[in-house]
């Protein structure tokens, strides 16, 4: 039935009203959860929780099973905002299933369903249980029988006193399902009381059943017989998307049966299947539709076997698919609602309108959760509900619907006041005012009505369509728009321009590095309108400012050429200009072609080397728009000034050739070579260097310039000259030496005088001078051994005949904050290959080198390695050293040392031991804090405990003094002693390790 249209106007002012106040339907943001209250509990009351949003602010009733709760007249519930709070709660009336209600002036809406349990287990009837009398061999079902309770319980089994529990095996299985304890084959052991356990898990309360006495029988053993299944579970078990599926089987027997397990289908169990309580529980963690089917359990022995099948079923609550939502709708339209939810079975569906069910008519129907209502009427608005279920659950889904009747009013969604289009284009007008129920147009031109022609289209949503617009088109058009509420206009200024157009466009261009250019751009426009020049640069927006040094704009009003001063090889590419007016835009665009010299050749490669020549080849680099013609070759060596043009075959290397032969370079002299490519522009950027490659030895070609001489002592000729450069030597070992380094020479002396020569002396050999090493020791490594000590070590030294006797080796060695020059030196004998470093401070690097030396002098150093000293062993000595004597032995302990953090770990202790008469002492090595040691019993004993690091020996415990033992028992501690000697002789004493760790 429809209301009068005069309450309908007041309702959708109302509407307004509230729209402008944000009035909003209670929407849920906490709902009741199921809750488990542990009877006995301190705590004395239970909060449910409810709370909703939503303008005005909600208020909240409660119902329980169905019926509301009166908190004013029932005491022991109370509202705290929304929250219901049971005091005291009683299981025999508080138990149940609750409902929270929100409801304002725009609706009401209702909570899931919450149910509360109470949690509790009574004791066991105090009555004596039967005596269960079994053969030997026999199996055996002790029943537990758990007392009234209500939440999970858990069960075990006493064996005769607390806390000797019955231990499952595969032979003995407690059911979590009944609580009974099954024995499968029972022997003589299992004879005597068994008591069942059973355990809240809610509540933590624990209860113990009266005991079972099992007794066996005299009449004889139970002979052996096939599997009985006891335990087993359902024929079919319906178990839940996501939860553990757990599955019990257990068999009696004689011999103990072995149970496996498998799926009837024939399909592998998936890795998250497991077999627990030796094979007796199958357990399917997260349990999922591919999980559901049958399953066997099979029990078996050497005397046959049994199989016990079940089958689970997989449900699911209902889950949302499709939620419904907020609408806001017009008087007399119509509403198309949809809900959808999964769920196995498949759910059903119901609806609420603000809590109640909601009353189906001929307009107002229900399909497949669909909700339709049509001809809508204000009355309809309010909170509604869609309600999916199936038999294992249910879900709520809430929005609110609101059906609104108001005039057209364009103050929302104001058309346009000006509407620019070009000459020839179409152009639409929009008129869409806020109305409800939806507002009927008309348009006018001026004081004209608009009538539809072949160009002209009154739009279905209340627009206007014109296409091909002329100049006659420009005008001012209105959009007069009602409905049975009332009416209102919308005016646009339509507005028609001439098209915009290029009258000079840039064109392509062809440029060399360098140069400045125009691009134009001029255009012809409507006068009415303002226009934009905008450049793009190979895609991307021209940057003025970033690249302003070349690129300006030019020209005057009409015009938006643009210049670009000293082009370089990066503004190649495509230019775009474009013409943006409040109506058109237009665009027209041109390649520059930007040529430069080449850029460097790639790759350059060494092929082939010999003592005069080198064959070269490389890669083309970028021509940047100009072919190459020609190549040249340059070459840099130690003793040249910068790169060299070199001589090349061929001679002329044109732009096609990537190979060509370097000649004319001199012997053993290390060269590097770079390619240069060059166009039409000029040469380019000169390549990478190769790689350092040093050409092949020869005989020496230049002899020594400037000989000359003379001078000297008597009997002394000096000889005189320039020494020839090292790029002419032309290989190793250059030289003009008469002698060869350390060769042997037979020598004889002859005399004479003014009368004539006399006689020679007798033969002699005799060696000339050594030459000084020439290569450095090899696979030198340094070691640290203490917080002061460090071990280098090496190999020798390739002999040559030339190098003569060697006398040894430098060892050369300076710390991290130091320098090389300012090194410190140790030298050892030619035979030896190591050396230690002493003196050296605590946790530091240290760098070392090695080199050999003879008569002649030095030889090279070789590479530096290095090695950090250990932290320094620690300061604090081992503390309360106790001893405790007898008449054979001594028993040494003492506390722990621990290091600090800049001292050394430590790694064990030395005892030092020695008798009063004695002046060295005998060391005894041990990871432990106490010692055995055997001792002579006619002297006093002397005794001093350190610690041990791999930075070296700690601070020494107090010297302690064991006096000669008179009795046959005697203990002591520290006490300091003078006059006490070095100790690091041997002394043959017997010692025992007492097993104490150190940490």
């Amino acid at each position: 039935m429809m209301l009068p249209w005069k309450q309908l106007i007041l309702l959708s002012f109302i509407g307004c009203l509230g729209g402008e106040l944000l009035l909003q339907g209670p929407v849920f943001i906490k709902e009741p959860s199921n809750s488990i209250f542990p009877v006995g509990s301190e705590d004395k009351k239970i909060t449910l929780n409810c709370e909703a949003r939503g303008n005005p602010s909600p208020h909240y009733r409660w119902q329980l099973n169905g019926s509301d709760i009166d908190t004013k007249m029932e005491h022991h519930y109370k509202l705290n905002g929304g929250n219901l709070l049971v005091i005291n709660p009683n299981r025999n009336w508080d138990a149940g299933t609750y409902q929270c209600f929100a409801t304002n002036s725009l609706g009401t809406i209702v909570s899931r369903e919450a149910k509360l349990q109470f949690a509790y287990l009574d004791n066991f009837k105090t009555k004596m249980r039967s005596t269960v009398s079994v053969r030997e061999g026999q199996g055996v079902v002790l029943l537990c029988g758990p007392p009234p309770h209500s939440g999970e319980l858990s069960y075990a089994w006493i064996f005769n006193e607390y806390p000797s529990f019955v231990e499952e095996d595969s032979r003995r299985f407690v059911s979590q399902e009944t609580g009974h304890l099954y024995i499968s084959k029972v022997e003589p052991s299992d004879v005597g009381n068994y008591t069942c356990v059973v355990t809240s898990m809610v509540t933590n309360a624990r209860v113990l059943g009266s005991p079972t006495p099992l007794m066996l029988r005299s009449d004889g053993v139970m002979g052996e017989y096939e599997p009985k299944i006891e335990v087993q579970f359902p024929e079919t078990l319906p178990a839940a998307k996501g939860s553990t599926v757990k599955l019990e089987c257990f068999a009696l027997g004689n011999p103990i049966p072995q149970i496996n397990w498998r799926r009837s289908d024939g399909l592998p169990f998936s890795s998250k299947i497991k077999l627990r309580k030796f094979n007796g529980v199958l357990e399917i963690a997260n349990f999922q539709q591919e999980d559901a089917g049958s399953y066997e359990c099979i029990a078996e022995n050497s005397r046959g076997k049994n199989v016990a099948r079940g089958r689970l079923t997989y449900y699911a609550k209902p889950h949302w698919v499709q939620l419904i939502k907020d609408v806001e709708i017009a008087v007399e339209d119509n509403l198309y609602w949809e809900c959808r939810a999964s769920g196995k079975p498949k759910p059903s569906y119901r609806w609420l309108k603000n809590g109640a069910a909601l009353v189906l008519e001929e307009r107002i129907q229900i399909e497949n959760g669909a909700l339709t209502i049509s001809n809508l009427s204000v009355t309809d608005s309010g909170m509604f509900q869609c309600i999916a279920e199936n038999k294992h659950g249910l879900v709520y889904s809430s929005a609110e619907l609101k059906v609104v009747a108001s005039a057209p009013d364009f103050s929302k969604n104001p058309m346009k006041k000006l509407v620019q289009v070009q000459v020839g284009s179409l152009v639409s007008l929009d008129c869409k005012p806020r109305a409800s129920p939806r507002a009927r147009s008309f348009w006018k031109k001026g004081d004209m009505n608009v009538q539809e022609h072949e160009r002209i289209t009154l739009l279905k949503d209340g627009g206007l369509k014109i296409a091909n617009v002329t100049k006659a088109d420009a005008g001012t058009y209105t959009c007069m728009a009602e409905n049975q509420f009332g009416k209102a206009n919308g005016t646009t200024h339509l507005v028609v321009t001439e098209p915009t157009r290029i009258t000079l466009a840039p064109s392509n261009m062809d440029v060399s590095v360098g140069e400045s250019v125009i691009l134009p751009c001029q255009v012809q426009h409507d006068p009415l309108l303002d226009i934009i020049f905008t450049w793009y640069f190979n895609g991307a927006l021209a940057d003025f400012k970033k690249d302003g040094s070349h690129f300006e704009k030019v020209g005057g009003s009409s015009s938006g050429d643009l210049m670009i001063r000293n082009i370089q090889l990066k503004h190649s590419g495509k230019y775009v200009c474009m013409v943006q007016t409040g109506v058109d835009s237009v665009s027209s665009a041109a390649d520059l072609i930007v040529r430069g010299s080449p850029g460097p050749p790639e790759n350059v490669r060494v092929d082939e080397i010999t003592d005069t020549t080198a064959q070269l080849s490389w890669k083309e680099g970028t021509d940047n728009h100009s072919p190459v013609i020609s190549y040249s070759i340059q070459a840099r060596t130690p003793f040249s000034v910068g790169w060299q043009t070199i001589t090349t075959v061929p001679e002329v290397i044109d732009g096609k050739t990537h190979t060509a032969t370097v000649v004319e370079l001199n012997p053993w002299v290390e060269y590097e070579f770079r390619v240069v490519a060059s166009n039409k522009i000029g040469g380019g950027e000169p390549s990478l260097p190769s790689e350092k490659v040093r050409t092949e030895e020869a005989v020496p070609e230049v002899p020594p310039s400037e000989v000359n001489g003379g001078g000297g002592s008597r009997s002394e000729l000096v000889i005189t000259w320039d020494p020839v450069p090292e790029e002419l030597q032309n290989g190793e070992g250059f030289g003009n030496e008469s002698i060869v380094p350390y060769s042997p020479y037979e020598v004889k002396v002859g005399v004479y005088n003014n009368k004539g020569e006399g006689p020679f002396s007798p033969v002699t050999t005799v060696f000339s001078a050594e030459e000084e090493p020439t290569v450095a020791p090899s696979q030198v490594s340094a070691n640290s051994l203490s917080s002061s000590e460090i071990e280098v070590s090496w190999n020798t030294i390739p002999w040559k005949l030339s190098n003569g006797h060697l006398l040894g080796y430098e060892v050369r060695y300076w710390n991290s904050g130091g320098k090389e020059e300012s090194s410190s030196k140790v030298k050892v004998a030619g035979n030896e290959t190591s050396a230690r470093l002493l003196g050296l401070k605590s946790n530091l690097a240290y760098y070392t080198a090695v080199r050999a030396y003879n008569s002649a002098g030095a030889g090279p150093f070789s590479a530096t390695v290095n090695a950090t000293t250990k932290k320094t062993p620690p300061s604090q000595p081992p503390g309360n050293v106790v001893w405790n004597a007898t008449d054979t032995k001594v028993l040494l302990n003492w506390e722990q040392v621990k290091a600090m953090e800049n001292e050394s770990e430590v790694t064990g202790y030395k005892v030092f031991y020695r008798t009063s008469s004695q002046n060295n002492a005998q060391v005894l090595n041990t990871n432990k804090t106490s010692a055995e040691l055997l001792l002579p019993i006619k002297e006093d004993y002397i005794i001093e405990v350190k610690a041990t690091t791999d930075g070296g020996d700690g601070t020494s415990s107090e010297q302690i003094r064991i006096p000669r033992i008179t009795n046959m028992d005697a203990r002591g501690s520290t006490s300091a002693i003078s006059n006490v000697h070095p100790m690091s002789s041997y002394m043959p004493i017997v010692l025992f390790f007492i097993v104490n760790a150190l940490w």
